[in-house]
């Protein structure tokens, strides 16, 4: 089965969904769970500080807390995202084989 990056991306945004309508009840009951604790903690994993652009791992952490913050994830950004992490990746990787022997000969001018 092959899964595209706009189809990745959906259900991405569907689980996200699902989350926040989770946290969203959470602080209906609670009060200030949700800025208190739960907001830093995703702003903790997500790795906010440390990686400007999200890897693989933190990409639907930072899509719920997009969608907590009351913000429509854009599905283009978020299809680029994983073109950039998933597809352009390892097709780079494949199309440029390593160079050897006289390539590397940097003593020829």
């Amino acid at each position: 089965m092959h899964i595209s990056a706009q189809q990745l991306a959906e259900l991405l945004l569907g689980v996200a969904r699902a989350q926040a309508a989770m946290v969203h009840g959470l602080e209906n009951e609670l009060a200030g769970v949700r800025s208190g604790r739960i907001i830093p903690a995703l702003q903790n994993v997500a790795h906010m500080h440390d990686h400007p652009q999200p890897t693989l791992t933190d990409l639907p952490v930072r899509v719920l807390l997009a969608t907590l913050a009351r913000q429509v994830p854009d599905l283009a950004g978020l299809v680029r995202d994983i073109e950039r992490l998933i597809g352009a990746g390892g097709a780079a990787s494949a199309a440029a084989p390593e160079p050897s022997g006289p390539a590397l000969d940097f003593s020829k001018t």
